[in-house]
């Protein structure tokens, strides 16, 4: 977008009528953008302006805004491209003008878009352009006789250029239906005809390649499968796709080619019995080719991407909700954690951490061994906590996780022992924020502190790994990554600045996502506050090395300080300070003393204090906030425990009842750890005694639920669990 120009108002308009959002906030919402504005900013604290949009409706106005800029950079392009070459009439310049959107562009564009030398262009080249515009117009002219006329004579053969020549009626009838077939295939009207049947008749076939059966094992279920393309679910089309790709299954993306060819020829066949008469004959074999060769093909690839663009579209957002639920999960709070990093043979890793995430002392202790080795192990244990005076012990669910959370729990510390999702902890480990936190460190320590510190607050230690490896996508490696990036960016944003940080205790990457701030800042607030100590007041991060006044803008509201001013450690946003001090003079108070008094809130009149700049929605937010400064908006914790008596998929028996945690939800259903190492899968069919059309209407990821065994494969490893009141034991 352009700062100068802004969007285009027929862009404002189709979003409008698009996402029923009215006009003049669409408008508002791409000034405040091109002001530098961030999602969370103008939703939090431009809702007069948007008309109170939330953060998905101002996202979807900014994606929508970037699609019809790049629309319009495309369209610039090829005017661009047409008048260089001479070609651009004010007809055709009115035409692309007219487009909205990227198929009828480049519909329009397709006849005059410099090609390589194609069988119809090589036609033209030996003039058949009249032979096919003859056989086109099907006025019952005899082919063959029309033919000779185009054939090279027989005393210039020797001296014609073998690119003009045309050697007998065979060839020249075979030219003509070349340019006939790629006239056919550029027509605009064509196309989107071939298109609406695409899409009312189309079919998703797959076979498999011939001798790949073995090692195509896992694609044996499509090896022969036909469905309407209409009907092929997100998850099962990128399957496919994956199996595509990797070389085991063949795709065919067509409606039955019966019914292709019979719209061809119905729409471009003159006249009753078009197959007795020689011309329509010609025709008619061009129009064949045409689809099998040209048009077919080309109509096949834009679904392929639009069906692979739905479908990623779909994984994303399932990713983003999973990832979401991961971020905003209950945290322990500043307490002091014992980690562990459960192992059999190397033994467990032990972190002991203060209140603030601080590495105090680690060392090894070996919980799955001998006698002597765990009675070593609970000694070690019970010494560190009662010298640094534990809180809390956090096991990771990993290798030997459930059975180091029964030691742990067997010695009766009087402390809660929770078992810690330690998906990507590895990936932190190894990473660059790691090696700088901890350099001298051995990976698997500093696996045991992340444990801990995702215990104490789940969202500042997973803000440090790729969302990609937290484990919760649903084929997340087979989509459009720089569309899942955007999502998962957006999504790690709107929880962290949803929380609030605190400034002074905030890592770099926690900063890096607050509104406004970014890597670079991120890294010079900490300097600062390094080498300065900690920051008195929000006011004081205009001291921060490159950080001006937009900035401090876009973040402050987010950033929590606990200091002198009560305002710093809440919601309010800097800019409307004075307003709450003017509050607090009306009710004869302090701003600290309105803060602890409920009463005095409650006889402020928000209408009172209503402005050119300041409406409603804010003042009901900063009521709200002063209410309960820096709430956060967190579940309270609690502490989950599995079966004790189960911890292997051994130990599982159909019509088990069993506690469990949900890792991941697809669109299939949802993925539950029960505590046997290996996830058990409650389908879609079973997740409720109601039809469920999404998971995620009855689902979330980490969230706790009751499920019953109603199949075991143990040979496979697979696990079917059900979630019904009374499900049918034995079934899918």
């Amino acid at each position: 977008m352009n700062d100068a120009v802004g969007p285009r108002p027929e862009h404002v308009q189709a979003i409008a009528a698009e996402l029923s959002i009215p006009p003049a906030r669409v408008a508002a919402v791409a000034r405040l953008l091109d002001e530098g504005g961030t999602v969370p900013f103008i939703a939090r604290y431009r809702k007069e302006a948007t008309g109170s949009l939330d953060e998905v409706a101002v996202a979807a106005v900014r994606d929508r805004l970037e699609e019809l800029a790049a629309l319009d950079k495309r369209r610039e392009a090829i005017l661009a491209s047409l008048a260089e070459r001479d070609l651009l009439t004010d007809a055709l310049r009115r035409e692309l003008e007219a487009a909205t959107d990227k198929a009828r562009l480049e519909d329009i564009y397709l006849p005059h878009r410099p090609k390589r030398r194609t069988r119809g262009a090589m036609a033209l080249e030996r003039g058949l352009a009249l032979l096919a515009d003859a056989l086109m117009a099907q006025r019952g002219i005899d082919p063959v006789a029309e033919a000779r006329k185009f054939v090279t004579p027989p005393d210039l053969v020797h001296d014609a250029a073998p690119e003009k020549l045309v050697p007998d009626v065979v060839a020249a009838l075979a030219g003509a239906r070349d340019i006939i077939a790629e006239r056919v295939s550029e027509n605009p009207k064509a196309r989107q005809a071939m298109r609406a049947l695409f899409a009312k008749r189309g079919r998703f076939g797959s076979r498999g390649v011939k001798g790949k059966e073995e090692a195509g094992a896992t694609y044996r279920d499509w090896f022969d499968w036909d469905e309407p393309l209409s009907a092929v679910p997100s998850h099962r089309a990128l399957a496919m796709f994956r199996g595509e790709r990797e070389g085991m299954l063949k795709l065919s993306l067509r409606p039955p080619e019966d019914e292709a060819l019979g719209l061809m020829r119905r729409s471009l066949l003159r006249g009753a019995h078009p197959d007795v008469r020689p011309d329509a004959r010609e025709v008619g074999a061009a129009l064949d080719d045409c689809y099998k060769r040209l048009l077919g093909p080309s109509i096949e690839n834009e679904v392929r991407a639009e069906v692979k663009a739905r479908a990623d579209g779909e994984a994303i957002r399932v990713f983003a909700a999973n990832l979401r639920e991961l971020l905003l999960a209950a945290p322990l709070g500043q307490k002091r954690v014992l980690a562990l990093d459960p192992g059999y043979r190397t033994g467990a890793k032990l972190a002991v951490l203060d209140a603030q995430g601080a590495l105090k002392e680690h060392t090894t202790i070996f919980v799955v061994g001998s006698k002597k080795q765990q009675d070593e192990a609970g000694a070690t244990l019970r010494t560190l906590c009662a010298r640094y005076e534990i809180e809390a012990v956090a096991v990771g669910n990993g290798t030997a996780g459930r059975e180091t959370e029964a030691f742990v729990r067997g010695l009766g510390l009087g402390m809660p022992v929770a078992l810690v999702n330690e998906s990507g902890a590895s990936i932190y480990s190894a990473s660059e924020v790691a090696r700088r936190e901890f350099p001298d460190l051995d990976l698997t320590v500093r696996g045991a502190v992340s444990i801990g510190r995702r215990l104490m607050d789940p969202l500042a230690e997973l803000v440090k790994i790729d969302p990609k490896s937290i484990g919760v996508g649903q084929y997340q490696h087979d989509v459009d990554q720089a569309a899942l990036r955007r999502a998962l960016d957006d999504v790690v944003a709107s929880c962290v600045n949803s929380i609030g940080v605190d400034l002074n205790t905030a890592s770099v990457e926690l900063l890096s996502h607050v509104s406004g701030l970014g890597p670079v800042l991120a890294a010079n607030i900490v300097a600062h506050r390094d080498e300065h100590g900690p920051f008195p007041s929000r006011r004081a991060l205009l001291k921060v090395k490159r950080l001006g006044p937009k900035a401090f803008e876009q973040a402050a509201g987010f950033l929590r300080v606990r200091g002198s001013d009560p305002l710093d450690a809440s919601a309010v946003h800097p800019e409307r300070y004075e307003l709450v001090k003017r509050m607090a003079r009306d009710a004869g108070q302090t701003v600290a003393d309105l803060l602890g008094d409920e009463a005095a809130r409650q006889r402020i009149i928000p209408e009172k204090y209503v402005s050119e700049d300041v409406g409603l929605p804010t003042l009901r937010d900063i009521l709200a906030e002063l209410a309960r400064p820096g709430r956060d908006p967190r579940a309270g914790f609690s502490v989950f425990a599995f079966d004790e008596n189960v911890s292997d998929i051994k130990d599982l028996r159909e019509g088990m009842r069993l506690p469990g945690i949900v890792t991941n939800v697809t669109k299939f259903g949802a993925f539950v750890d029960v505590g046997v190492h290996r996830d058990g899968l409650v389908h879609v069919s079973q997740l409720a005694d109601r039809f469920v059309r999404d998971p995620s209407e009855v689902v979330a990821a980490g969230r706790e639920v009751m499920v019953t065994v109603i199949g075991l494969d143990q040979k496979r490893g697979r696990i079917n669990l059900s979630m019904k009141r009374d499900p049918v034991i034995g079934g899918d």
